[in-house]
């Protein structure tokens, strides 16, 4: 069985429910767990307004699990340690996925294994993640907002959100297209996103980086859109 990604999202109200969720950041219940099959994970944060800013959203967390097989995953999904996450929740996503293609490293990793067949027709996920040089952050930062406005209802999108470990500095965006091509029309044919890429070269204003598609295979929860 090929290896399984499980990107979960959770968002929660009250302020009780979001201090407890944020508190888990600093704890996550999977440190120190011995979880079989179990290969990486991030717990994650996220951004505020449409999801790509340097203000917070104390509301939205998520989860990132990268297990050997779909068994795993899926027993994780069931598990005592996803019950907590759950537990206080008002809305919810999980998304299983195979990798398509990857390159880069997270925390000088290669996480994901690419075993699965492009399928153009197919809904696609995106995962993106960089660790931003410090003194480059400021100039980072100053593009993030007309990228991240192109983005909102762009044909064939059908979810995306900022995500990070830390903010300003360790950052990471999940967006779920409803075809390949839908995502490449964004990524290439969009004028703010390609001048970002083109910045992105000339300025080398990562430490390190990583870009990774995925065709997700099983969805189950409220907060994303129904999409497979």
């Amino acid at each position: 069985m090929p290896q399984t990604t499980l990107i979960s999202f959770f968002k929660y109200g009250g302020l009780l429910p979001q201090w407890n969720a944020f508190a888990r950041m600093g704890f996550p219940p999977l440190k120190n767990s011995k979880v079989p099959g179990l290969q990486f994970w991030k717990a994650l944060g996220s951004g505020g307004d449409n999801g790509f800013s340097l203000k917070p959203d104390f509301s939205v967390y998520a989860l990132l699990t990268v297990f050997e097989n779909e068994k795993s995953a899926k027993a994780f999904c069931e598990s005592n340690i996803m019950a907590v996450y759950r537990k206080e929740a008002v809305l919810h996503s999980h998304i299983f996925m195979h990798n398509i293609h990857a390159h880069g490293k997270w925390s000088g990793k290669e996480p994901f294994k690419s075993e699965a067949s492009l399928t153009e027709s197919k809904p696609v996920c995106v995962i993106t993640r960089a660790t931003i040089k410090p003194f480059l952050a400021p100039r980072f930062w100053k593009y993030v907002p007309v990228v991240s406005a192109a983005i909102e209802n762009f044909e064939g999108l059908i979810y995306s959100k900022g995500i990070g470990e830390w903010p300003v500095f360790m950052q990471a965006t999940f967006s779920v297209w409803e075809s390949v091509d839908a995502m490449k029309a964004y990524a290439y044919e969009n004028k703010h996103h390609s001048e970002m890429v083109r910045k992105t070269r000339e300025l080398a204003w990562y430490k390190e980086e990583l870009f990774s598609r995925f065709h997700p295979f099983e969805q189950s929860g409220n907060l994303i859109p129904l999409f497979l």
